[in-house]
């Protein structure tokens, strides 16, 4: 089996330190994770809230309150109306990052982060102030736009303005703001769930025009990388952005060295179809197995389906908002123990570290369930022993997920490409992340019904071929400049034979 290896700066030790300016930079820019995590969080609250049911989904509300068969207990949530209403963004989001590659590229990075919060933001406005299925449908694409506007341009922009010594951490602060949005997002439905009259649902999905209104502002005020006016012929402002940024004035070996990826960029006419060519297939087998491989954790199970998940196995209405929030708190410590670690231990360690332990988690979930719910799906009362273990294990699996594929999903595939084709392999990661959210949130009540328990067997299995995915494939990527990754491709042992042999071909 072919390892990673550990492979350091190839000759290359920049100047500069991790100023001031640039964490707070970074810390507005990340923010744009608000929105994606604040929507995931949301809408599994809101679809296990009896009122917002009997509002907009009536057949599941009766099926929900009427269910006394012990078949049913796997299925009562089963509707494709209803996953829908939440898959229905992940699509959006799909599309709009293809649109979003080029203003990312002809625009730069924070324009297309203030046009994110504004589609967020008229989403939030529809959704809130829903009538019918068919507004919420609606808004939620608009919700979808303003996310893939957001996935496309924030890991990038973070990526760019770190010092390389500490992008790692920098990046991840984008994860760290998603499961800052969930947490809160949880926290508002536990609560909104209390409002008498039923209407807390309108708040929380309306709620989601604080977080639009955060990367609006923030969008405003954050400077453009200097790869991107560099992209957009601005080298004397890119020179001085880089001054700042860097804190140093010796700049100049970093800046020549963009200068000469941005007029290898502009050779290329076409980079989406440059994108395919052979030279980039190791980066582009991660742009697309990465993103794919993090859904397939089952995570978003978990995330947007969290109080349903729950409510399904037991739980009451407000027991399952509560058992979120604590999934949401475990998912936002465990971030920050990875933003502390990534760049000191690197990419793979967490990676196959979190692997193993979600794949233990989930087997100990599976045997949990089937003792107590079985084929039937009918366990009786559940007593608080039984229930409390369920949600610690719960929060392990979440745990494993938040150091490791939660946020090297993002970091990894925004750090590996080439500048001239960095935004379009973007789009790709997006792209993918988002069919793939879409596949798993439409699907997961169907498979609930018909998988029982097995449905955890069936993530962790994937769990199993990714992490081994890891161990063979992926080099460390830890203390290299982001403009000489391409040296971590040539020392790999798998992946220098491929280079070699399209070289030589």
């Amino acid at each position: 089996m072919a390892g990673g290896g550990i492979v350091t700066a190839p000759g290359k030790n920049y100047p500069g330190k991790l100023t001031f300016r640039v964490f707070i930079t970074s810390l507005v820019a990340a923010s744009g994770g608000l929105i994606f995590g604040y929507d995931l969080g949301i809408s599994g609250g809101v679809t296990s809230m009896d009122s917002f049911l009997k509002e907009f989904f009536p057949s599941v509300y009766q099926k929900e309150s009427t269910v006394k068969s012990s078949d049913d207990q796997y299925c009562k949530f089963n509707s494709q109306t209803l996953t829908l209403f939440t898959s229905s963004l992940y699509l959006a989001a799909l599309f709009s990052s293809m649109i979003a590659s080029w203003a990312t590229r002809t625009f730069g990075r924070r324009v297309t982060m203030f046009f994110a919060g504004f589609l967020f933001f008229i989403g939030a406005i529809i959704n809130g102030a829903a009538q019918n299925v068919a507004m919420l449908i609606v808004g939620r694409l608009f919700l979808g736009c303003g996310i893939g506007c957001a996935n496309q341009s924030v890991p990038i922009y973070l990526s760019e303005v770190a010092p390389y010594k500490y992008r790692g951490a920098l990046n991840m602060m984008f994860q760290l703001s998603i499961t800052i949005g969930i947490l809160v997002a949880n926290l508002l439905n536990y609560e909104f769930a209390k409002i008498e009259g039923g209407w807390g649902w309108r708040l929380s999905l309306g709620g989601a025009v604080i977080p639009a209104l955060l990367i609006i502002l923030g969008s405003l005020f954050l400077p453009d990388t200097p790869n991107s006016l560099l992209e957009r012929g601005k080298k004397e402002e890119a020179h001085r952005q880089l001054v700042k940024i860097r804190g140093v004035q010796d700049v100049d070996e970093e800046f020549n060295d963009l200068i000469a990826a941005c007029e290898s960029s502009k050779l290329v006419k076409s980079p989406w179809g440059n994108i395919w060519r052979r030279k980039y297939r190791p980066q582009l087998t991660m742009a697309f197995c990465i993103p794919l491989f993090q859904q397939l954790t089952g995570m978003n199970v978990f995330m947007f389906y969290a109080p349903v998940l729950f409510k399904t196995v037991g739980f009451g209405s407000n027991a399952s908002l509560m058992s979120a929030v604590i999934t949401g708190f475990v998912n936002c410590i465990a971030t920050l123990v990875s933003i502390t670690t990534v760049d000191k231990v690197g990419r793979r360690f967490l990676f196959i570290g979190g692997g193993l332990q979600m794949l233990i988690m989930q087997f100990i979930i599976t045997a949990g369930i089937a003792w107590k719910f079985g084929l039937s799906g009918n366990p009786g009362p559940l007593p608080k022993w039984y229930a409390g273990g369920l949600v610690a294990c719960i929060c392990v699996y979440v745990a494993g997920f938040a150091w490791s594929w939660g946020p090297l999903g993002w970091l990894v595939p925004s750090e590996i490409f080439p500048l001239e084709i960095r935004s379009a392999a973007q789009s790709i990661n997006v792209a993918v992340n988002m069919i793939f959210t879409f596949f798993v949130a439409q699907i997961f009540t169907w498979m609930l019904c018909h998988l029982k328990f097995g449905l955890f067997i069936f993530f962790a299995v994937w769990v199993i071929i990714m992490t081994a995915f890891i161990c063979m494939l992926l080099p460390e990527t830890k203390g290299v400049p982001i403009e000489e990754m391409q040296q971590v491709w040539r020392s790999h042992p798998y992946w220098k034979k491929y280079l070699l042999f399209i070289s030589s071909t």
